[in-house]
């Protein structure tokens, strides 16, 4: 995502200090927490002293590279001296950034590491503006003594891709003046995105509240989570009045905050020539505006399949009426299914088994080597990511809470991160770096294998069925749920392309109609409350740029692929794996799509979202026979 491991000998002894399922989401400081269950930024630079060093020298990088401007045509060799001067600076920039992104993300409250947040930014668009020129200048080569450079110097070969990636951009790429322009533009375009996080991370006044059980729970975005999972129903409705509350009350501040971010999407599209923000987002990978259209399509025709999950959870949970409130409760209340840091380790280590023994150990080093920065803490950014710094490794972020569900974003991130790791293993730094709309491939297969191995070892059915009600958790907010913002989305940038007015109010208008559509509101499937409306405005990912279709995506391709990897697994054939660990490993020498037909899928057409609904239709049968032979014991 836009996007980012304790030693495990001390990650058992630090929980045993500790309680074995975290506290309540933002109840602890930083300062309170064993080191076992940080990430150790000093593999990437020893002290803040260091960093301060490395900014100083990478901003003489920066400032060396103009001095290169007026030559690529000259030869093989100054070609090549003005690409790897400027990947040593990118190099460095990813340094220094992840290191001042990941101070700031421990805790939003500090100033500090706001500072060096801010400087890492102005690097990055002085980056941007020093070269700036450089696609326009590529472009001015002729294509043939272009291609002659590269085949006479084999030291270009790692620059092949992104040569040809420059002659593709060939119509959306501007003047050296204007592109200038745009780089330094960045600084403007993003403003909406930074305002938003701190206002929603760091400053908005999240309310604490009292459950049933007498325990206080602040309710900022990962005590939200944990609340509405409650098997209380009156917690549940306390969790979402509170949290969506708080909320609505700066509907208008988040409405202005997206507003800008989508008008800077809108200014970068319509000076590079692309008839949308949609084509100026996809165009980056390759990828056609007909695959967005074509899932959103996909999901409106399969919302019966939807529709069928509500209706069956609402038959698990007893209810006479399914409300949007209910949607998080575990499906079976009486399986208690929770985890430290160090079993939620040793769990995925064992579900990743059929990718075999080279990914597993890579994996249990980086969870040995503090890759991970596990509980949640006042001012933390809240959510989960990976991220990734070549020739060091990748970083994780988590909330831990302990529950299923972050076992599972474990597995999730870890795909991310053992990505990074295969990529950058594999190659070079020009081509290391891979596409969003395959990145979530990685995440969302290890999901399906973490899974199959719970369901697998389950050791009572109603121990299963809460495993599989999890599966169609997933596949509802991932396929279902990420569509849904994805269509939120499309509307939002068409309305901003016809100068409609963006605020507040009309966005939570919007969201609501969407939300009553997917969820089948009016035929009395599951009712969403007027405050629902309110609930885009704690989706970070609205200001990544077209990001959440990806994860609609990427569940359908992985869906497909964990299926093969197993099914040959248990036949002791590697070809399914092999050819995905290949793709992982290619980073991103290829375009997206290329890479996923080369792992077998097609993402040109809709059968693979129809084997995913095959899958949810598969599981849904089997929750409803291990149902009824529940039922029949009973008599």
């Amino acid at each position: 995502m836009p996007l980012p491991r304790p030693p495990r000998r001390l990650a058992s002894l630090a929980l045993s200090l500790t309680l074995a399922l975290p506290a309540a989401a933002g109840a602890r400081e930083r300062t309170e927490l064993p080191a076992a269950l940080t990430w150790n930024l000093e593999d990437l630079f020893k002290t803040e002293a260091d960093w301060v060093k490395a900014r100083e020298a990478l901003a003489a990088q920066i400032a060396a590279l103009p001095a290169h401007r007026g030559h690529l045509g000259d030869s093989a060799e100054a070609l090549y001296r003005a690409l790897d001067a400027r990947a040593a600076a990118q190099l460095a920039l990813s340094r220094v950034y992840v290191y001042a992104e990941s101070r700031t993300n421990e805790d939003l409250r500090a100033a500090r590491p706001r500072e060096l947040m801010q400087a890492a930014q102005r690097l990055d668009v002085d980056l941007g503006t020093a070269v700036a020129w450089m696609r326009p200048e590529v472009l001015g080569i002729e294509a043939s003594r272009l291609r002659g450079f590269v085949a006479a110097d084999p030291r270009l070969a790692q620059w092949k891709v992104y040569l040809e990636e420059v002659l593709r951009w060939q119509l959306h790429t501007l003047s050296s003046g204007e592109e200038k322009l745009l780089a330094n533009a960045a600084n403007l375009t993003d403003a909406g995105a930074n305002a938003y996080s701190i206002l929603k991370d760091a400053d908005l006044p999240y309310p604490t509240v009292t459950l049933s059980t007498g325990k206080q729970v602040r309710l900022d975005q990962s005590g939200f989570q944990l609340a509405r999972a409650s098997t209380v129903k009156a917690d549940r409705d306390l969790a979402f009045e509170k949290f969506f509350g708080a909320l609505q009350g700066y509907a208008r501040t988040f409405g202005t905050t997206l507003d800008a971010q989508v008008k800077g999407h809108l200014f970068t599209a319509r000076n590079r020539k692309f008839g949308s923000t949609l084509e100026s987002s996809l165009f980056r990978n390759n990828v056609p505006t007909s695959v967005y259209t074509q899932l959103l399509a996909d999901v409106r025709r399969n919302l019966p399949t939807l529709h069928r999950y509500l209706k069956l959870r609402q038959k698990m949970l007893g209810l006479e009426q399914l409300r949007y409130q209910d949607l998080y409760v575990p499906v079976v209340g009486k399986v208690e299914l929770s985890y430290t840091p160090e079993q939620a380790q040793a769990l995925t280590l064992e579900a990743f088994a059929p990718l075999g023994k080279e990914y597993v150990a890579a994996l249990k080093a980086g969870y040995q080597q503090r890759w991970t920065d596990y509980l949640p803490t006042t001012g933390k950014r809240s959510g989960a990511y990976s991220t990734g710094v070549y020739g060091v490794h990748p970083y994780q972020l988590l909330n831990f809470n302990g529950q299923y569900d972050d076992l599972s974003t474990l597995a999730h991130e870890s795909g991310h991160s053992m990505h990074t790791w295969l990529a950058n293993k594999a190659q070079p730094f020009a081509t290391a770096d891979y596409p969003i709309f395959v990145a979530e491939v990685a995440s969302t297969l290890n999901e399906a294998l973490l899974l199959d191995l719970m369901v697998g070892r389950a050791r009572d059915d109603a121990t299963r069925l809460a495993l599989l009600g999890s599966r169609l958790d997933t596949l509802r907010t991932t396929l279902f749920r990420q569509a849904l913002f994805a269509e939120f989305e499309l509307k939002l940038h068409e309305a901003a392309e016809k100068d409609q007015p963006i605020t507040g109010e009309t966005l939570s208008a919007l969201y609501l109609q969407i939300v009553r559509e997917y969820y089948g509101h009016a035929q009395g499937i599951c009712q969403v409350d007027d405050l629902i409306g309110a609930e885009w405005t704690f989706i970070q990912h609205f200001y990544y740029d077209f990001y959440v279709f990806q994860y609609s995506t990427s569940m359908v391709a992985s869906s497909s692929i964990a299926a093969r990897i197993l099914a040959e697994g248990k036949q002791g054939k590697t070809a399914a794996r092999d050819a995905y660990l290949a793709m992982l490993s290619a980073g991103g020498a290829r375009f997206p799509m290329d890479l996923l037909k080369s792992a077998g899928v097609d993402m040109n057409s809709s059968a693979p979202f129809e084997a995913a609904m095959r899958e949810m239709n598969a599981t849904m049968d089997q929750m409803e026979k291990l149902l009824d032979r529940q039922a029949k014991a009973k008599k």
